[in-house]
């Protein structure tokens, strides 16, 4: 079972940025596909970016442009790079992996100020 630490969350101005990391325990790290989701307050949790293991990625609408995910097999650590972070971007930021969700970590809290 995969297990999952994220950081790097704080708080931001708009327009600022942010990177975010994920750590995840396991040997099958490599050939897993990642995800960042998140979930603002009184509002379901969304799936924002992924990383499949040969580096293909995908991303929500709203983010597209802004936020790129990355990946690092040999420290088995998956990355949110945020720029020109916007105040709906603020919500509590997990990752896990999409395709057979591990249980989930604590997150990671982002919070825009206008």
């Amino acid at each position: 079972q995969v297990q999952l630490v994220e950081s790097g969350g704080g708080l931001v101005q708009a327009g600022g940025s942010l990177r975010l990391s994920c750590a995840a325990s396991g040997r099958t790290f490599s050939i897993k596909t990642f995800g960042w989701y998140r979930q603002a307050p009184g509002k379901q949790r969304e799936l924002v970016a992924t990383i499949t293991s040969d580096g293909t990625t995908s991303y929500l609408d709203s983010v597209k442009g802004r936020f790129t995910i990355s990946r690092d097999n040999a420290k088995r650590t998956v990355y949110l790079q945020m720029n020109e972070i916007k105040p709906e971007d603020t919500a509590v930021y997990y990752c896990n992996t999409p395709l057979t969700l591990a249980a989930w970590g604590q997150g990671t809290q982002v919070t825009v100020s206008s």
